[in-house]
């Protein structure tokens, strides 16, 4: 006994696609996914090089700044913390791209360039005479590769 009635609603009958349909509307999204992917890394690196030019400035850093980190410091070891980051920022302000930073070597603030050479050079003569350390750290690896850099000042030895 065969039945005219269709097991498909009315209203669902668009969503029923042939194999071939199928497999069109599959590659069709999946394309639509990769360019939406690719353009999202586009605009994250565009920004990334706003940021680096922002950066690579040598102009002094605000006051405003500098009290909003001096706060953070006073959070900080109101917590019992023992440092604080002062600045992440790419590995492209250094000269060396963190080369020395990751060799932990001595002369590795020469290598800093633009705000985070500035904000050494602040914490060099306000905060180093009154015993803060600062130090250099890779913060993260993207694709085993060093990335970012921290910045660090601490107030233990």
């Amino acid at each position: 006994m065969t039945s005219t009635h269709t097991p498909f609603p009315a209203e669902d009958h668009d969503l029923l696609m042939s194999v071939k349909e199928l497999k069109t509307w599959v590659e069709d999204t999946a394309r639509a996914k990769s360019e939406s992917a690719s353009l999202a890394m586009s605009k994250a690196e565009e920004q990334r090089q706003k940021l680096i030019e922002q950066l690579k400035s040598t102009d002094p850093i605000d006051e405003k700044r500098i009290k909003a980190f001096l706060v953070r410091l006073k959070d900080a070891a109101s917590k019992g913390e023992k440092e604080v980051m002062v600045a992440r920022f790419p590995n492209e302000l250094c000269t060396d791209h963190g080369r020395a930073i990751n060799q932990a070597e001595e002369g590795w603030p020469e290598t800093l360039i633009g705000q985070p050479r500035v904000a050494y050079e602040i914490w060099k003569e306000h905060l180093q005479p009154l015993g803060y350390h600062m130090k250099a750290l890779i913060v993260d690896w993207p694709h085993g590769l060093p990335g970012d850099i921290g910045l660090y000042v601490s107030w233990e030895s």
